[in-house]
């Protein structure tokens, strides 16, 4: 598929997700940690009412790291993503799975028929299109009437303190700096924020956490007992993408 053909898809973002699952395609993840982030995403969602041999779509695969987990417990997965070079790095990691197949798309034109779909997830993509809504609308098409759909979206910090959400506007501010950087100065200066902020916070929080004292809205509480190379991805994710907005209930940011 052309670049000409992503309707909904911004071929800058693209390329830097394609950038990032290459630099991390995932083979460092710890098995244990692999396990705890996908089981904190996919808590809520309803195992137990899927159909047998059943058949769903992960939007926006990347690396393959949730569809590595997934494709045990279902019939068949569709892996899309509109990165040539994330379903490489998922084609590799997904090499020995029989149960799957990719899919050059982006959300907009998925190659499904309505209503076809038993389940789709879509986790920490669709804040990264330039219209989050009309691809919600276009995975909704693909689902069979009652059929899950796990999304997971930035949201606006609503919730939590004025100084929290003051420190997340000064972050996004060096976000809009960092992610238009050349592709070898940006990951050297993500990697250098993973180090000087990502670790020494989370391990505070950590230490804090064990001595009951950690603050209820401690910055990066969920990076206080991942493994280096998770921050080193995550501060890429994070810093590395030129379009990220945020969500209020009922609204966007």
């Amino acid at each position: 598929m052309n670049q000409e053909c992503k309707k909904n898809a911004d071929p800058k973002v693209v390329a830097d997700f394609g950038s990032e699952w290459t630099r991390f395609n995932q083979n460092e993840l710890m098995p244990e940690e692999h396990q705890v982030m996908f089981d904190n995403y996919f808590k809520i969602f309803p195992w137990d009412k899927l159909p047998n041999n059943s058949v769903g779509v992960d939007v926006g695969c990347g690396s393959g790291r949730w569809a590595a987990l997934v494709l045990p417990k279902v019939g068949h997965l569709h892996c899309v993503d509109a990165s040539k070079d994330a379903l490489r790095v998922a084609r590799s990691n997904l090499k020995d799975e029989k149960n799957v197949d990719f899919q050059l798309s982006s959300v907009d034109e998925l190659q499904f028929t309505d209503n076809s779909m038993d389940f789709v997830y879509s986790l920490g993509v669709l804040h990264h299109v330039p219209d989050t809504a009309a691809a919600v609308k276009s995975i909704a098409r693909i689902l069979k009437p009652g059929a899950p759909m796990l999304l997971y979206l930035y949201y606006a910090f609503d919730n939590r303190p004025l100084w929290f959400r003051i420190l997340w506007q000064i972050s996004d501010f060096f976000r809009r700096i960092v992610s238009r950087l050349p592709v070898k100065l940006k990951h050297f200066v993500c990697d250098i924020i993973a180090i000087s902020v990502y670790w020494p916070v989370a391990r505070l929080g950590a230490l804090l956490d064990k001595l009951n004292l950690m603050p209820a809205s401690w910055p990066l509480s969920y990076y206080r007992d991942k493994e280096f190379y998770t921050l080193r991805t995550d501060a890429l994710d994070r810093f590395g993408t030129r379009l990220e907005p945020t969500f209020h209930q009922g609204t966007n940011n």
